[in-house]
């Protein structure tokens, strides 16, 4: 758990955020979708002056010369990412003298970030509840930032009688990935209920389109999924939501997360800053503007979500909160002592270490 007395953002009630307006709220095979689009319109404006904490501590001035090309992985269907499109469409990396071609990447986690630490790519965008068991291996990659919390849902049908995440004990549940960030996330709910995760749910893997079919026929009691799926599905009156990583303390924590190539930080550590600036400018406007950057992120969407739809999870996800430097390290430490009680870490790692290891407080190096 984060040290309260040091992190005033960990004392920001969402809902209180909400209404003061800071959070207005497949993937194909590897590939790149084109280099970025340069916006002839300028830059716009960031207000932080309700919510200074969410100010990166960056005051270095755009890189010089030539545009510096990067190549960023990311999940082009994952809706929770949808600051990237928005630095584009919105010329946050233009500011920066960026320019960011955007790779779509499917394959496994461990492929992924061994894409960023060879230098296939240059920085990438994933869920640290994915990410984390990979880095213990020691993948030269480096967390510079959080980007956002929300976007993971326990799912099942209204009439199931599952009214709680207690109530999941004994049941069959049903998950895209059985090492998914989602599946690791709830375990570690249910582990601090005093359920046993391994003997007291079973857990069932689906194809992560077909999810809610598993529940349809009986097969199973409840379903995880993750948002644009999950909030879809919820549109249907015959589901309901159980449980989400916006919960109790998770409110006010990030699941996604930045890296950063670790021979970037290294020789070329202003690079890192620049692009890390660049994705947490997007972020506020994101959470400043989330009509305007629903449009950014249209292309991308399912076809059976519109543009209301898209808005309706950028304001749902809390692109206000991105953690950089001792939060930043203090929350992937909290992620990695949680691992360690499902049994994912294994007991002897020391998670005061691996945060210091793995992280990188891009904006004072």
């Amino acid at each position: 758990m984060r040290d309260e007395g040091n992190n005033a953002a960990s004392r920001l009630d969402r809902r209180t955020l909400l209404r003061a307006g800071a959070a207005a709220a497949f993937a194909g095979p590897l590939g790149a979708l084109g280099a970025q689009a340069l916006s002839l319109r300028a830059a716009p404006a960031i207000d932080f002056s309700e919510f200074p904490i969410c100010k990166t501590s960056s005051d270095a001035p755009p890189l010089s010369g030539a545009p510096r090309k990067l190549k960023l992985s990311w999940n082009a269907g994952a809706v929770c990412l949808t600051p990237l499109p928005v630095a584009i469409d919105q010329g946050f990396f233009r500011r920066q003298n960026l320019d960011v071609e955007l790779v779509n990447y499917s394959g496994s986690t461990d492929q992924l970030l061994e894409a960023i630490a060879t230098g296939k790519t240059d920085a990438g965008l994933g869920m640290a509840l994915r990410w984390l068991k990979p880095l213990e291996q020691g993948f030269d990659v480096k967390i510079a930032a959080g980007t956002h919390g929300g976007c993971m849902r326990v799912l099942t049908r209204a009439d199931s009688g599952v009214n709680a995440l207690a109530d999941l004990r004994g049941k069959i549940v049903a998950v895209g990935d059985l090492a998914g960030p989602d599946k690791n996330f709830f375990s570690i709910q249910l582990a601090k209920l005093g359920i046993d995760p391994n003997r007291d749910v079973d857990w069932r893997p689906y194809p992560g389109n077909l999810l809610n079919l598993a529940v349809e026929k009986k097969e199973v009691q409840a379903f995880l999924s993750s948002d644009p799926l999950a909030y879809l599905w919820l549109k249907d009156s015959t589901y309901k939501e159980v449980a989400s990583n916006l919960d109790g303390e998770y409110r006010d924590k990030s699941c996604c997360i930045v890296g950063l190539r670790g021979s970037l930080v290294r020789e070329e550590p202003h690079v890192g800053r620049a692009v890390t600036q660049a994705l947490l400018d997007a972020a506020m406007f994101t959470a400043q503007n989330p009509a305007e950057a629903a449009k950014s992120f249209q292309p991308y969407a399912p076809k059976n979500a519109d543009l209301a739809d898209i808005e309706a999870m950028v304001r749902y996800h809390t692109h206000h909160h991105h953690p950089t430097g001792d939060v930043l390290k203090r929350e992937l430490k909290a992620y990695a002592d949680d691992l360690k009680t499902v049994s994912v870490f294994k007991p002897s790692t020391d998670t005061a270490k691996f945060a210091e290891r793995i992280y990188v407080d891009i904006f004072a190096v």
